[in-house]
């Protein structure tokens, strides 16, 4: 039996290749506490660099199922993290005792009240963390179906393509770049943590002024 880590990466890559990136990026999307602690950046791009192998082994993982399990994880699972926040997302995040979850669910509704519902969607998706309870938020907030439907799809589909096709485009160029999926993967956990860091800055500042 292989024994797999649904926090790491490459153990789900290895395991199940294009379906455990559907089953990862679903539960991301928007199952809470679940998909909280799920990969999601880290998962899409060394997914891609699997699909582009090396100039001596063909490539892993096939890039078009790759792309496919990705676009329908991303809006499938942020579907269902609206209807989530509609039966209870709100209790639901009250009862928990994470911090963490509750920060980001508060940065989730600032986002949501600043932006406006469809630019809010598309960005949330960027945002580590935050676009896990986005969608839940939203759907205890009454985001409209038909706006929220639409939104979030062209942000899940923009997010889980280009992250794919960044690290299809990468390890077609790089050669031997799939043997260091670790270190790669430490690499996009950094990249994709700058815009909570920006985001906390702007907040800081704008405290300081209003003081």
């Amino acid at each position: 039996m292989i024994a797999v880590n649904p926090m790491n990466s490459a153990s789900v890559l290895a395991a199940f290749g294009a379906i455990g990136v559907l089953v990862v990026i679903f539960a991301e999307s928007g199952l809470l506490v679940v998909g909280f602690f799920l990969p999601g950046d880290t998962l899409l791009f060394p997914a891609g660099v699997l699909c582009a192998g090396s100039v001596d082994q063909g490539p892993r993982l096939a890039l078009w199922q790759v792309l496919l399990c990705a676009a329908v994880g991303a809006v499938a699972g942020g579907q269902v993290g609206y209807l989530i926040g509609q039966r209870g997302g709100r209790a639901l995040l009250a009862r928990t005792s994470s911090r963490r979850l509750k920060a980001a669910a508060a940065r989730a509704e600032e986002l949501l009240a600043r932006y406006g519902h469809g630019k809010a969607l598309v960005i949330g998706r960027f945002v580590p963390l935050v676009r896990t309870v986005l969608h839940p938020v939203a759907g205890a907030l009454g985001v409209p179906v038909r706006t929220f439907t639409l939104w979030q799809t062209v942000g899940g589909v923009l997010w889980s393509q280009m992250l794919v096709l960044a690290g299809y485009t990468l390890g077609s160029s790089v050669p031997h770049l799939d043997d260091y999926l670790l270190p790669l993967v430490a690499v996009v956990v950094v990249l994709s943590m700058l815009p909570l860091l920006f985001e906390a800055r702007r907040t800081r500042r704008e405290q300081r002024a209003r003081r």
